[in-house]
């Protein structure tokens, strides 16, 4: 099979979606590799390494989508991207469609087979696409939030770690997955106060066991949500469903039980969001204020750490990218109930029943051919 990896074109994207030991080894089963010129240049990846691997270096992102059997990417195709695609291609990247009824009926449209990371789930619910770049957004929301709570970044002036004699900041956090933990080991290492809030009981046991008692655990529920909001000074939301919009937790009514200052890191924003107020912003416009608070919504945070982020995603897409070259998608799927799970649109057909109810669309199971 052709793989072709192009350049990112979303703002501030610096990842790529493969390093050259997966080139490496792809080209030891047999395939081969596209690389885009310069794509690796913002994760510290000269084009010298993938050649040194094996891969093919091509000037234009067209000659690759044109050719390529596989495209490998890391955040969802844009509208210049979406119109070099090809029926019966296969996409493999991020898609986060739910909130994004336009892309999903231009991708429909161009009849792609996609694959989204966000969906790629084992039978123990582990998503292990996902994963890594939860690990990343979780301890990235921690400095997120320290560097907006300063004053002249619009914040409160709190330092999150307090100085003896001055109380430390309050860290509310919202979820008990993996961008909460991640979170919470980052805010506690700094000295904060934190809270989480989860509804998985068992999930608040383990966080209680895995940090000693020094993390404050609570139920899910509107009033502690509430009574958190008057103390935090920065709030992180961490929740996801797969393939489906989160829930909206926090009112714009709620927002005024907060302190001025105060600042929301949304991490789940590439799914819609957990706030009223949030929308997506971007790294070089990273916030916004609503009602005195502000709004860290970046839908690609773990960008800005592309080095860290690339090799972290690359580990784990990598089985995934070599089964479906040695197998084919089908085949593939059919032996790996987790990359089953991870096809949305399959030849214009929308197969993700969670997409379809978030943009109140119709949708079909996917059945492979016998």
């Amino acid at each position: 099979m052709l793989i072709g990896v192009p350049t990112e074109i979303k703002e501030k994207e610096y990842r790529v979606g493969m390093v050259p030991a997966g080139v490496k080894a792809l080209v030891k089963a047999g395939h081969g590799v596209l690389i885009q010129q310069g794509a690796g240049t913002g994760s510290g990846i000269p084009d010298q390494e993938y050649a040194g691997a094996g891969a093919s270096l091509v000037a234009e992102a067209a000659a690759i989508y044109g050719s390529a059997d596989l495209i490998i990417k890391v955040k969802e195709p844009l509208a210049q991207e979406v119109a070099l695609l090809r029926p019966g291609q296969i996409l493999f990247t991020y898609l986060h469609l739910a909130p994004a009824p336009e892309l999903t009926d231009s991708l429909l449209k161009s009849k792609v087979r996609a694959v989204a990371y966000e969906t790629v789930q084992l039978d123990n619910s582990f998503l292990p696409l996902l994963s890594p770049m939860s690990q990343v957004a979780g301890r990235m929301a921690i400095q997120a939030g320290a560097r907006f709570l300063e004053k002249e970044a619009g914040g409160r002036g709190v330092l999150l770690a307090g100085v003896p004699g001055v109380a430390a900041g309050h860290v509310t956090i919202l979820g008990s997955g993996t961008v909460a933990t991640n979170a919470a080991q980052m805010a506690l290492g700094l000295g904060a106060r934190t809270t989480i809030l989860g509804r998985n009981l068992k999930k608040l046991a383990g966080l209680d066991a895995l940090f000693q008692g020094r993390l404050t655990t609570l139920a899910l529920n509107q009033q502690n949500i509430e009574k958190e909001l008057t103390k935090a000074d920065l709030l992180v939301t961490a929740i996801y469903v797969p393939g489906s919009r989160p829930p909206q937790l926090v009112s714009r009514k709620m927002l005024g039980l907060m302190k001025k200052g105060a600042v929301i890191v949304d991490v789940a924003i590439d799914q819609g969001g957990c706030l009223e107020t949030s929308r997506p912003t971007s790294p070089s416009a990273p916030v916004f204020e609503v009602d005195g608070i502000l709004h860290y919504c970046v839908a690609n945070m773990p960008g800005a750490v592309p080095w860290t982020s690339t090799f972290a995603l690359t580990n784990a897409t990598l089985p995934y990218c070599l089964a479906m070259a040695d197998k084919g998608l089908e085949a593939a799927a059919r032996q790996d109930t987790a990359l089953f799970r991870g096809i949305t649109l399959f030849d214009g057909q929308l197969v993700s029943r969670q997409v379809a109810a978030a943009q109140d669309k119709s949708w079909q199971p996917l059945e492979f051919k016998k």
